[in-house]
């Protein structure tokens, strides 16, 4: 077995390999179509259940695998094979924006509960933090949720919610201290809830596979057995995990920016110009390597701060810049590789 890097263990090139095999026969073919309808059809995803690709973050104890951030960042690159955002994101916010803070937040009776169904793709999750005036800045949401008996009453808006207007279960931050910027509380509400609505459906023009929505919740009572994690204490949860959001963001962006330099790659070398080729060309073949260099260095930027975070040292500085760095790489790759007939790359 050829392993792509230093990190690479056996098990880990498997799951690459057998990830980039399953969306090259599962998803690729099928991405246009699913453009058009703007979903994921549930049936992939419960195949990808069934062969355990739900797994790799949840404790062996629970029926994962018990892997680290490498896995992670293997997976999300395997799946930016495929070439369509929508896929990729949607299974992503599922298995490493949403599933983490089940599985580093949750009783021993909410894992019980929920991951089962997490594991078999017949509970997708989605995460509830964006709202219309609050994003990044979590500190500043204004849902709340209201101590009502042995309960709490959330109200509020969310957007860009990716997963929940056909996904199962939506956890959902909001603010339940009036003194405290970041008294903050994550709760589990599954879909279906009463007061708990899908207000809109965006239409967006790119990932149009992944649905996102807008949602309302509207006098929403919820126990306190659907409390997850700390009361107060939902930002540093959230903090903890976002350093694992951005790096599968980077790692999907990877993926797909390799497909598209090969694709320019395989295109300059068989499209006739000036007598010859587009690969005759020293500028073409230069700027080709400058992309694939830099690709390279954020590739290898993404799995060292994967490594760091797998060995538990702090890795915020390394992978909040492979963030940074590694959008601007993956769009000029991106950028470079809109090549149609007639038209010398710029």
């Amino acid at each position: 077995m050829t392993h792509r890097n230093i990190y690479m263990t056996d098990e880990l090139q498997a799951i690459y390999d057998q990830t980039v095999e399953f969306v090259e026969r599962e998803v690729t073919p099928h991405g246009e179509q699913w453009e058009v309808d703007g979903k994921v059809p549930r049936e992939v995803l419960k195949k990808m259940g069934d062969l355990g690709m739900f797994g790799l973050r949840v404790p062996v104890e629970h029926g994962g695998l018990g892997l680290g951030m490498l896995a992670s960042a293997t997976f999300s690159e395997a799946l930016g094979a495929s070439t369509f955002g929508g896929f990729d994101v949607s299974v992503l916010v599922h298995t490493d924006m949403a599933g983490p803070h089940l599985i580093n937040s949750g009783t021993k009776e909410q894992l019980d509960q929920w991951l089962p169904g997490v594991l078999s793709g017949d509970t997708i999750l989605s995460i509830g933090v964006s709202e219309p005036d609050a994003g990044s800045d979590v500190a500043g949401m204004r849902t709340t949720a209201v101590r009502d008996g042995d309960g709490w009453r959330i109200n509020g808006t969310k957007t860009y919610i990716t997963n929940a207007v056909y996904g199962n279960m939506t956890i959902v931050a909001a603010r339940t201290s009036t003194e405290n910027r970041y008294g903050i509380t994550m709760f589990l509400v599954p879909a279906g809830t009463e007061g708990f609505s899908v207000a809109k459906k965006l239409d967006k023009h790119g990932w149009r596979c992944s649905d996102t929505a807008e949602l309302v919740f509207d006098n929403v009572w919820v126990g306190d057995d659907q409390v997850l994690g700390t009361v107060d204490r939902g930002f540093y949860e959230t903090m903890r995990n976002f350093q694992n959001e951005r790096m599968v963001l980077v790692g999907m962006g990877v993926g797909a920016a390799q497909v598209a330099l090969n694709q320019t790659l395989e295109h300059v070398q068989n499209r006739p110009a000036f007598g010859g080729h587009l690969w005759d060309l020293g500028a073409i073949r230069q700027r080709l390597a400058m992309r694939q260099a830099e690709l390279d260095a954020v590739r290898a930027s993404m799995y060292h701060a994967a490594w760091i975070g797998d060995v538990g040292e702090d890795n915020v500085k390394e992978m909040s810049g492979v963030k940074a760095y590694g959008a601007e790489v993956v769009n000029n790759a991106n950028l470079l590789s809109r090549v149609k007939p007639g038209m010398l790359v710029a």
